[in-house]
């Protein structure tokens, strides 16, 4: 049989598979999606105040950015007692999620009390799992999956490989729920960092860099129900390439994205020149191969200056919350010890780690709003996140709120204080926009988006009334007023909230246009209390 013809059997058999797979909607309902910027088709989009590609046009605005507060019991998730797989610490290299009601956590455990040469003695952090009905009050369930210390009882989740030393998480890890994955033996996804002997690497490693004393593997697995997990193939994903430190997982349009940290001699800025720790990203359209070229995602722009600034680094890449048109993320703003330790002192003591705000609306390149912000800044001295602090993939908003955990990490090896804690703003207030100049007229218009089914708009916004309300009016892909959204017909919020409706003058509360390409034109009132967060376009 001729290979063409073969290659178009192939498609057929995969296009009458891919219909299979997709459930139909039920008479009289249509898919309710809306795409910014010829972006991903998504449920609902967010147009943040600190996003410049999603809101680009602005006169007379500033943006303020927001440092969360700390919750009083941080603390929330401590090491366990002695015996425990997490006695060592309890660090947030992982992810919280709220799923079917509960607040689910999987974290890395230290069982040892020290570290050694720079790691875990075992070369093994075990993945641990804890839930919680708040985010604040965790309980680590005996999952009865792993041997540990003569028994089972205990909370470590079950990674089982052909490659035993690929199953041996020893670095970051994040955990993806893919609900839209047709087997659901690969709804749970993750990825992170293993040390296996270079005998058990598969698939050889470039020339780039030299050797360690282990081999700094990517390693993927998938779960259907997040707490025993089957590694993906019989090798790294980074097989034949550099070591990765990966530190990130998630999806965006036709991709899975892994990002994470690399520095020279295994990494480089773009002429050649010697970079520390930058963020960088591999793809994949199927998470079983992933490419062999990486995207630098993200450097500090002190980093990328013709002469760097002293001692700025990006920490371990950046912990990412998917918001459907756009990537939100905290990153680790490393800052090298004034001086080198003394002799005898862990390699990295007098570190420092904030944790800053970054962006991305194609998956693969991250900027920095406001540089050097801290949304999560160390606690002063004394308090117990004085030295440095870890990003998870940990975002969750519930009601008013946006919660986001963190750790902290003792960069003087002496494990002190390595645990979990709890930071929070208002719901998506990571910044707000406001009037810098009093008494001139202020206002943005978003970029282009367009929906399809019943999809409506919502603000959150504060500091207005019926005497200085917000007004939103709808304009078309030139720029100009739609008819029954604008002018006399505009909407106008004379109320605070995080999910204000926006009702129109004609069309009432009803859906948006769908359809068409239309931008939202927003005009401040004549008051520089007014603090606008986020547009939303969804249900």
């Amino acid at each position: 049989m001729p290979a063409s013809l073969i290659a178009v059997l192939k498609r057929i058999v995969l296009s009458c598979l891919f219909f299979a797979v997709i459930p139909l909607l039920p008479a009289g309902l249509s898919a309710q999606t809306v795409s910014v910027n010829r972006g991903p088709e998504v449920d609902e989009a967010v147009f943040f105040s600190f996003d410049d590609h999603a809101i680009p046009w602005r006169n007379n605005l500033q943006l303020t950015p927001v440092t969360a507060k700390k919750h009083p019991a941080n603390p929330v998730l401590r090491r366990g007692p002695e015996g425990a797989p997490d006695h060592g610490h309890a660090i947030l290299y992982g992810s919280v999620m709220f799923i079917d009601g509960k607040f689910r956590m999987w974290y890395l455990g230290m069982f040892e009390t020290a570290i050694k040469s720079g790691q875990a003695p075992g070369w093994w952090r075990p993945m641990c799992y804890a839930e919680s009905d708040d985010g604040i009050h965790w309980a680590k369930p005996n999952l009865n999956l792993v041997e540990f210390n003569g028994n089972k009882q205990n909370n470590i989740c079950l990674i089982q490989s052909e490659v035993p030393a690929l199953g041996k998480v020893n670095d970051f890890l994040s955990v993806l729920y893919d609900a839209h994955d047709p087997d659901p033996k690969r709804r749970f996804k993750c990825a992170y960092i293993a040390h296996p002997p270079f005998a058990d690497v598969r698939g050889g490693r470039s020339k780039i860099g030299p050797d360690e004393r282990r081999w700094g593997a990517f390693v993927t697995a998938t779960s259907a129900d997040g707490l025993t997990w089957d590694v993906v193939g019989d090798r790294p994903a980074n097989a034949g390439g550099e070591r990765f430190e990966v530190s990130s997982l998630y999806q965006f349009g036709n991709f899975y994205y892994a990002n994470g940290q690399l520095l020279s001699p295994w990494s480089w800025r773009m002429d050649g020149s010697d970079a520390g720790r930058v963020m960088l990203a591999y793809r994949s359209s199927d998470f079983d191969h992933w490419s062999r070229g990486k995207a630098l995602s993200f450097a500090r722009p002190g980093q990328l200056t013709s002469t760097p600034v002293p001692g700025q680094q990006t920490h371990m890449g950046a912990g990412i919350w998917n918001r459907g048109n756009v990537l939100v993320g905290l990153y680790g703003m490393w800052q090298d010890a004034p001086q080198k330790p003394p002799k005898g002192e862990h390699w990295n003591k007098g570190v420092t780690i904030d944790l800053g705000l970054v962006v991305s609306n194609d998956g693969i390149h991250f900027r920095e709003p406001v540089p050097d912000h801290s949304v999560i800044a160390r606690g002063k001295q004394g308090e117990w996140d004085d030295i440095a602090l870890l990003q998870g993939h940990a975002f969750v908003n519930r009601g008013d709120e946006t919660l986001m955990w963190y750790s902290h990490w003792d960069t003087g090896g002496k494990l002190k204080n390595m645990e979990i804690g709890l930071a929070t703003l208002r719901r998506d207030g990571f910044g707000y926009l406001s009037p810098k100049v009093k008494d001139s007229s202020a206002h943005f218009v978003t970029a282009p988006f367009e929906t399809e089914g019943n999809l409506k708009l919502f603000v959150n916004v504060e500091g207005i009334s019926a005497g200085n309300p917000l007004t939103i009016e709808l304009v078309d892909e030139f720029d100009k007023p739609l008819p029954g959204y604008s002018g006399e017909k505009a909407a106008h919020i004379t109320k605070s909230g995080t999910r204000t409706p926006v009702v129109w003058s004609d069309a009432g509360n009803g859906p948006l246009p769908a359809g068409k390409k239309l931008a939202a034109r927003v005009t401040f009132p004549n008051s520089t209390e007014t603090k606008f967060y986020a547009l939303y376009v969804g249900n």
